[in-house]
């Protein structure tokens, strides 16, 4: 799959022209509204989103509204969406819970006149305004590059137990965009390690305390196992709990993906021996001012990435690596 993403200095440059519109109303002069839908209103790294969409919402003058589900679960998300519909915004930023099930109701915001852009996760393929496709609406996706950030953790677990040995993935479930693509690259990167076996997945559905049983499952199998990549929060913390549980801490690596307090806390405490964080308050930064843009007549990048920090017990108390860690 196509997954092109504009480089930061490009969302830098559009941050500099929406910072010279001259106004923060459309033609009618009405207050614009933006609305943020997070995946979960729970998750560090959708709080942090948070903070980065309001300073850009306060820079420029709107309304910034915030509305989610307590769970990352299609169920739940689009009643919430539907709720936003009725409030008629002028954009909604949202972050789809779902692939597929997701296209349906934000067609209905596209039709409805709402301006609607994607970040973290995507809908249908995530390539949009191509002309193809029932979920190539949205106006723009804004995320990291989760293939990259899978290579990533893949390449650091393989130095960690010495490239050999048995390995798993630790996963939501699947047909959410972000954690099938950081496993996509997670299994790209394994392709270089020929000594590296890599189990079957195990899919936990944000459940902690399921992915900690997991582990212990995956280790009575395979009591040779090396180590194993947590694809979100919830999955990394059930591994390194899993692997603390049976007293196999230091042996067992983890590599994490998103980088809380918990999980900074676990690679203080050598439970997580990585994390791969990404940036939620650019996601969300970017996010209203690629709204913004758009709603006032400008142009924007149809994608937009943003980076990763690699977070390790070298350089976890560095002042530059620690603005980071996501808020809660």
């Amino acid at each position: 799959m196509k997954r092109l993403f504009s480089a930061v200095i490009g969302a830098a440059v559009l941050a500099l022209t929406v910072f010279a519109a001259p106004a923060s109303a459309d033609s009618h002069g009405k207050k614009l509204t933006i609305a943020l839908i997070p995946g979960l209103t729970t998750d560090a790294f959708y709080i942090t989103m948070r903070k980065g969409a309001q300073h850009a919402a306060d820079s420029l003058g709107v309304e910034l509204l915030f509305q989610g589900a307590p769970e990352f679960n299609a169920t739940l998300q689009v009643p919430v969406l539907n709720a936003v519909i009725a409030r008629q915004p002028d954009a909604i930023l949202i972050a789809p819970t779902d692939k597929q099930q997701l296209i349906a109701p934000l067609k209905a915001a596209h039709d409805a006149g709402i301006l609607v852009i994607t970040v973290d996760t995507f809908i249908d393929d995530g390539n949009y305004q191509t002309g193809t496709g029932p979920g190539d609406f949205p106006m723009s996706y804004i995320a990291s590059d989760n293939v990259l950030g899978g290579i990533m953790a893949g390449r650091a677990l393989a130095r960690s137990i010495g490239e050999e040995g048995k390995v798993y993935v630790s996963n939501v479930k699947p047909g959410i965009s972000t954690t099938d693509q950081r496993e996509e690259g997670f299994k790209l990167a394994m392709r270089n390690y020929p000594n590296i076996t890599v189990l079957e997945t195990q899919f936990n559905d944000d459940d902690a305390n399921k992915a900690s049983a997991q582990l212990q499952a995956v280790l009575a199998r395979n009591p040779d196992l090396k180590g194993v990549f947590g694809a979100n929060l919830f999955s990394a913390i059930g591994a390194a709990d899993g692997v603390k549980s049976v007293g196999k801490s230091g042996v067992v690596k983890v590599v994490a993906f998103d980088a809380p307090g918990r999980i900074v806390d676990d690679i203080k405490s050598g439970l997580i021996d990585m994390a791969i964080a990404q940036h939620p308050a650019e996601i969300g930064y970017y996010g209203v001012m690629t709204a913004y843009a758009l709603l006032t007549g400008q142009s924007a990048p149809v994608a937009i990435g943003t980076g990763f920090t690699v977070m390790d017990s070298s350089n976890i108390n560095d002042p530059d690596i620690k603005k980071y860690v996501y808020s809660d």
